[in-house]
């Protein structure tokens, strides 16, 4: 896969990570491990370090343009960002030793219970507030004792944790843009601790020989799309497009049913 391609799919990272949260995770994982389908049963530990590192640069760069009366939404929540940084720290560490048939699957099945638990379960397509209406209660914080959990499953799938985050952001009262939002610094809290363990790994000797990694990220392919996902993150956060609150959240249960999906072409 050519710097162009790569470059043009950053660009859908890029308004994922304003968007939807995602900081490019779930779109870089399936990617990545099909820019490095050469390397074999190596190619998904790379792509998931890969993204983590993917995802540090966008989310950080996301949380560093959003407004801050955005951000004090996460008041309260605190001390869930080290039990996150903890959680993601074993998780990536777990990455390193898991067969990539399991890391595949194991993406694959979170990916589509969650999209499932979106689909039948009140609070995320279907909240309390009317369409139009203010909301009636103050938002809650997310629970602390979440944190290490998500964190870890985070990290050992390489998803930066907004698949989480998002809807359990938006059951505690906020409308998806804001959701979307605070998934950005939540997901900083996890892909800095993936991507330290990630980069500290010595690859398996026949992916490292000539493959050009350092640790188990591909920089070529993080560079590529980090190179189109920026320019959309700050354009789009300036200027953000008005998408009714529903239709957003039915966009992003409609995007974790395409990188599952994604994510079964890829590979063996």
């Amino acid at each position: 896969m050519d710097v162009v391609t790569l470059t043009a799919i950053g660009l859908l990272t890029g308004a994922t990570t304003v968007l939807f949260g995602f900081g490019g995770g779930f779109v870089a994982v399936p990617v990545v491990a099909w820019a490095d389908a050469a390397l074999g049963t190596t190619a998904l530990p790379v792509a998931t370090a890969t993204s983590a590192l993917v995802m540090v640069v966008n989310a950080a760069f996301a949380t560093a343009v959003t407004p801050r009366p955005v951000l004090l939404a996460l008041r309260g929540s605190g001390a869930l960002l080290p039990l996150l940084a903890a959680g993601a720290c074993a998780g990536a560490y777990a990455s390193r030793f898991a067969p990539p048939a399991l890391a595949r699957w194991a993406f694959v099945a979170y990916t589509a219970l969650t999209a499932l638990d979106l689909l039948l379960r009140p609070g995320f397509l279907r909240t309390a507030t009317p369409p139009g209406a203010e909301p009636t209660r103050t938002p809650r914080p997310l629970p602390t004792g979440a944190g290490a959990p998500i964190g870890a499953v985070a990290a050992f799938l390489g998803v930066g944790g907004s698949v989480m985050t998002v809807p359990a952001l938006r059951r505690a009262g906020h409308p998806m843009r804001t959701a979307t939002a605070l998934a950005n610094p939540l997901t900083l809290a996890v892909a800095l601790p993936a991507v330290a363990v990630s980069l500290a790994a010595s690859p398996p000797p026949a992916a490292a020989t000539g493959a050009g990694l350092i640790g188990l990220v591909d920089p070529y392919a993080a560079g590529a799309l980090l190179l189109g996902a920026l320019p959309v993150i700050a354009v789009l956060r300036r200027r953000p497009p008005r998408i009714p609150d529903r239709l957003h959240a039915c966009a992003y249960l409609a995007l974790l049913g395409l990188v599952a999906l994604a994510m079964l072409l890829t590979g063996d």
